[in-house]
């Protein structure tokens, strides 16, 4: 998720943009209410590979605030690379920026709760898009960090390539290609596939050690398992992350539309102490 600095050239009207909102919420899949006050932004998320590797919840600790519980699966916390484009992109209120369609964004994260709400902590997010880089570090604290990118289609699925090129964070690479390779199903609550892709909500940590949560909402992921050919992935060590040598589980998503709400303090009660 990013500050954008773009949007498609089409001029969607604040109405559509509503209709999308309404939409999106009627089927939604998530666990609590959306909030109630109005959301920020709708933005789209196309052609997305997660692929998640295994990790000792003791290992993964130290990376983590202290005050967000680990979330595991059979014992399991869980790694995510996130390689996607991000695109149509609204701001509430806001007449669209023309100009671009989008750009390419890759996340490193895990999972993690605040009381009785399970999200998505992120360790990076690289976006080819400066000013989206710098919108969102301010916006919501996130730590994005600028890259060069490139996703072409390729046959029935898609050839993704991105470089960081931002001093502020180690050197990181991703370079591969990815394919769904089932017909699409939606996670049902409970399993293993749900833990890793239905989450609706981020956290970070931002000055002064204080965790703030933002919502998302999006109907329920549209999933495919996929296959892959990683040639270079460098993002989870960048991080000082160390993936297990074994095979990653894949997931493809064609797109889905989502909706942000802004970023707000986690209250203290819902911490872990």
């Amino acid at each position: 998720m990013a500050v954008p600095d773009s949007d498609t050239s089409s001029t969607e009207s604040q109405e559509a943009t509503d209709r999308k909102r309404r939409r999106i919420m009627q089927s939604s899949n998530r666990p609590w209410p959306v909030p109630r006050e109005p959301s920020i932004m709708v933005q789209t998320w196309e052609n997305l590979m997660f692929t998640h590797w295994p990790i000792d919840p003791a290992k993964l600790r130290p990376f983590i605030p202290p005050e967000l519980e680990i979330e595991t699966f059979d014992g399991n916390a869980w790694i995510g690379v996130t390689p996607f484009v991000l695109s149509r992109i609204r701001w509430r209120g806001l007449p669209p920026v023309p100009g671009a369609a989008g750009f390419p964004e890759i996340n490193v994260r895990t999972y993690v709760r605040a009381g009785d709400k399970p999200g998505v902590f992120f360790f990076s997010l690289d976006a080819a898009s400066r000013l989206a880089v710098e919108g969102a570090r301010i916006a919501f604290g996130l730590p994005y960090f600028l890259s060069r990118a490139r996703v072409d289609p390729v046959l029935d699925g898609i050839h993704y390539r991105t470089t960081r090129r931002d001093a502020r964070g180690a050197p990181a690479t991703f370079h591969g290609e990815y394919r769904p390779d089932s017909l699409i199903f939606t996670a049902q609550p409970g399993s293993f596939e749900y833990f890793l892709t239905e989450r609706y909500c981020l956290y970070t940590r931002r000055r002064g050690g204080v965790i703030w949560r933002a919502e998302i909402d999006h109907a329920p992921w549209p999933l495919q398992t996929a296959e892959a050919d990683i040639r270079i992935n460098t993002m989870a060590d960048a991080a000082g992350l160390i993936l297990p040598d074994c095979d990653p589980v894949l997931h493809f998503a064609r797109y889905i539309d989502v909706i942000v709400w802004r970023i707000r303090r986690v209250p203290v009660d819902e911490l872990r102490q």
